[in-house]
């Protein structure tokens, strides 16, 4: 399916409410860092959305070379804002004792890992697309984005975030909206919106699970571990497994995901609550998944990424409308009143979406 037009891109893995919270409550020199991360998405947000607009082509991607390797090329920005900047690690070369470009290098591989050898894709659009990072971005930059042809990666602010390649699902979200982009193009708004940074977070978690070899059981089911400081009342960015629970700090506030339908937040700020929303699906995945139990990438994932390349999912989709075809996909793959058809049938009404 071609790119849509226009197009409304993700501003980064942090979503632009916190930094405007971070801008106002946080010390000087983290409110200092949030308020110019901000300023940079703005910018360069509107840039991609230019980019992709004019770039929009009903043809086929490029055509790489397929080594079934990742063919990875992490750069240094130098905290600068000029990408990709200096090339510090190419594929199969040596560490380079960099903790964020080794980080990014192996993270970077263990997303093309589930995608190769669970899903059979071929990269990010399924045809050998290299995957480029950079490492360093700006001046302690307070986020991470897919830009449509690299990743970039900023060091936090020190105080609030760390680093944005220490968790390996922080690079497996933003490589998959690069995926959407290239199968059902969900619009970035409301519910499709939601569903777009829900399905990100499934993979991005799902990309864990694979690299710690963790069943559905064992996840701690987190989404961006370990990004924010010890001086932050913080398990993680989102928790999928109890939406609205990740944080409550007195600087962040605290997590406002609903785990349900009824608590559908209906706001125009966060593109219609994409990233607030995205908690209704993230919670349908996760009790699907630990009903099923074993490796949810073997199961409910196979659904997922089922549904997400299906030619019926419409880019305006809502959640009743994914939920249906998820349930079509669990009967197509597993047979209908499966274990799996079931659980996931049960886990969209748990969350008060309810598939005919």
């Amino acid at each position: 399916m071609p790119l849509q037009s226009p197009r409304l891109l993700p501003p980064g893995f942090v979503p632009p409410y916190l930094l405007d919270r971070l801008a106002e409550r946080a010390g000087a020199h983290a409110s200092a860092r949030a308020a110019q991360t901000l300023m940079i998405d703005r910018e360069h947000r509107g840039l991609r959305e230019a980019a992709a607009t004019q770039g929009v082509s009903s043809g086929r991607p490029p055509a790489y070379v397929r080594r079934d390797s990742p063919q990875r090329a992490v750069h240094d920005a130098e905290h600068t804002m000029s990408l990709p900047g200096k090339l510090v690690r190419a594929e199969g070369q040596a560490p380079t004792n960099d903790i964020a470009a080794d980080e990014a290098y192996d993270y970077l591989g263990a997303t093309y890992r589930l995608y190769r050898d669970i899903y059979e894709r071929d990269s990010i659009d399924g045809a050998g697309m290299p995957l480029t990072g950079s490492v360093h971005y700006g001046n302690d930059y307070d986020n991470a984005f897919w830009n449509g042809k690299q990743m970039v990666f900023g060091d936090g602010d020190g105080e609030v975030m760390n680093r944005f390649t220490i968790a390996v699902d922080i690079i497996g979200h933003e490589l998959t909206h690069g995926v959407i982009d290239h199968e059902s193009g969900l619009v970035y708004q409301g519910q499709s919106g939601a569903l777009n940074e829900s399905i990100c977070d499934v993979f991005g978690v799902l990309v864990k699970q694979h690299l710690l070899k963790q069943t559905a059981q064992q996840s701690d089911w987190l989404i961006g571990a370990g990004l924010f400081t010890a001086k932050v009342a913080a398990r993680a960015l989102r928790s999928m497994a109890e939406p609205g629970t990740a944080y409550d700090d007195p600087v962040l506030g605290k997590d406002p995901q609903p785990a349900h339908m009824k608590d559908l937040v209906v706001t125009r700020q966060d593109n219609g609550g994409v990233h607030i929303n995205s908690g209704i699906p993230n919670r349908a995945f996760y009790l699907a998944a630990t009903a099923i139990q074993g490796p949810a990438w073997e199961t409910a994932g196979r659904v997922w990424y089922d549904t997400v390349c299906d030619r019926r999912l419409r880019p305006d989709a809502d959640f009743l409308a994914f939920a249906q075809l998820s349930a079509e996909n669990a009967a197509k793959r597993f047979g209908a009143g499966s274990a799996a058809h079931k659980a996931i049938g049960a886990a969209w009404n748990t969350a008060g979406v309810t598939p005919s």
